[in-house]
């Protein structure tokens, strides 16, 4: 499965970024060999429509999850429509950790 963690940096052992349009990176993971792709936030000093462009890019690298610490609702009504899963974990952990969880179940 192919999924998306918003990241303060572009390392799996980076901590996991609360915001979701505006975080420093988005990490695409494939979760079954770990290997991943971390991509610098084009659109996070932008002034307005970050989220739309944010959730755009997700569904062009045609993920099917979402880890994030926070969505804004028009980031989260285009990331629905696409059928992308979100999920914010409870308690700020890293890219790494969140990962493991979310395999498991946990998140």
């Amino acid at each position: 499965m192919k999924i998306a963690v918003t990241s303060t940096g572009p390392n799996l052992d980076d901590l996991i970024d609360e915001r979701f349009a505006r975080a420093n990176y988005f990490i695409f993971v494939d979760t079954e060999n770990m290997e991943f792709k971390a991509v610098k936030n084009e659109h996070a000093q932008g002034t307005h429509g970050v989220g739309p462009q944010a959730a755009q890019m997700l569904i062009s690298e045609n993920v099917e999850a979402l880890i994030t610490g926070n969505i804004g609702p028009n980031a989260a009504r285009a990331i629905d429509a696409a059928n992308i899963k979100v999920v914010m974990p409870r308690e700020r952990k890293t890219v790494r950790e969140a990962i493991e969880d979310f395999k498991k179940g946990q998140e």
